[in-house]
């Protein structure tokens, strides 16, 4: 465990009602992102909603420290004494199943939208990782060469329905120009499962009840990951969002809420 020492992020409350719970956004947005999702949930929860490092009005991420590791020692540390939900998408869902995997007497439920634990995938689904490298490579060139402003560009053409990139109001461009840098340090948790959490046992072991979440739109990789989860967790179901695709949590926040608060009433 390397987390970047004494990093606390910003943290945005939304909702007052009576369930807590914690939630983690994806690579490139930032805790309010989910406001959207607590709207529709109205009075039945307050979501605890942390800004990753680099993102959002969080401190910037150092470059020396392992950057998921201090996404995940930040995120532990909003966890409560009671057990509370937790509610991820991508990244954010992935950091998600790990918070359960080390303290799962402190979590009740959890939806994870499109989770990018790839490693799940890759050794469910080898074939199709050469396309999912294959749609990554003109990202990681742009990254290598220190094109930031290029390599947010075709990130976020890579995990939106379509390039929405010089719509985006400036801001919104450059804080996905800041957060951008942090995607490669991510790839030893994501693709080589650092963490640990495919060991036998681990996930199987987990009886939390789970709701694997993906838009009828995912990438090929991600519904073999979503599907392989589901089946190595011990108390997990499926729920596709019709006409979303990965950004599911923040372009149908409506139907997001509706799985969410069902999960709630059995839960």
């Amino acid at each position: 465990m390397r987390p970047q020492p004494g990093f606390v992020p910003h943290v945005t409350t939304l909702g007052n009602g009576p369930r807590r719970a914690l939630a983690l956004h994806c690579t490139l947005a930032f805790g309010g992102a989910w406001a959207g999702v607590a709207r529709a949930l109205g009075d039945q929860v307050t979501l605890v909603a942390p800004d990753m490092p680099s993102h959002g009005q969080s401190a910037d991420w150092d470059e020396v420290s392992d950057f998921s590791d201090t996404v995940f020692e930040a995120s532990a540390a909003l966890l409560e004494d009671a057990p509370m939900d937790i509610i991820g998408h991508s990244f954010g869902a992935a950091t998600a199943l790990r918070l359960a995997v080390a303290y799962p007497e402190k979590v009740r439920s959890m939806v994870l939208a499109e989770p990018v634990l790839f490693v799940v995938g890759a050794r469910d689904a080898p074939e199709l990782m050469d396309g999912h490298r294959a749609g990554s490579t003109p990202f990681f060139f742009a990254i290598s060469a220190g094109d930031r402003e290029n390599a947010a560009r075709l990130f976020n053409g890579m995990w939106s329905a379509r390039s929405v990139w010089e719509e985006m109001p400036e801001r919104s461009r450059a804080a996905m120009v800041r957060a951008i840098h942090v995607v490669p340090d991510t790839y030893p948790f994501l693709y080589e499962d650092s963490a640990g959490l495919l060991q036998p046992g681990r996930l199987e072991a987990l009886d939390i009840p789970t709701v694997m979440l993906r838009g009828a739109q995912a990438q090929p990789l991600i519904q073999a990951t979503n599907a392989g989860l589901a089946r190595r967790l011990g108390n997990a179901t499926e729920a596709v969002i019709d006409g979303a695709g990965h950004m599911a949590p923040i372009s149908h926040p409506g139907a997001v809420a509706e799985v969410i608060a069902g999960l709630f009433a059995r839960s």
